[in-house]
């Protein structure tokens, strides 16, 4: 199983990224799809995650409103549109699939994770 974070970059504050994971070696329709992050020196934080079918989102507070996420299942992809980024969105990205559905926003939750796309906003 292979999850293939991209997208990452440089941007300054109020400006886009659109953040892609690319799933293969799984049947992908059928996992759940959560985005981490990780700032330097600090814990991994759930930011969001996507339901198997699509149809059930749930975001952290603090990216509501300027985050959304989406899936193609036919392209085994998820995409995280970002939007209104702030310094404080620095970090380090991560996908991760689940099988199951229970306490997304915990790490422990996730079978398969990527590697992770580097996310600096600049001020």
């Amino acid at each position: 199983v292979q999850l293939q974070a991209s997208g990452g970059g440089l941007v300054q504050a109020g400006g886009s990224l659109r953040l892609s994971c690319a799933a293969s070696g799984l049947t992908f329709s059928s996992y759940h799809i959560g985005w981490f992050r990780q700032a330097p020196g600090k814990e991994r934080e759930f930011v969001v995650v996507i339901s198997s079918s699509g149809g059930v989102t749930y975001y952290e507070d603090s990216v509501k409103g300027r985050f959304t996420i989406s899936r193609d299942n036919a392209k085994n992809t998820v995409y995280l549109q970002m939007d209104s980024l702030k310094p404080e969105d620095t970090a380090v990205y991560f996908c991760a699939a689940a099988r199951s559905w229970s306490r997304m926003d915990q790490t422990k939750q996730y079978d398969y994770w990527g590697q992770g796309t580097q996310v600096t906003v600049s001020s």
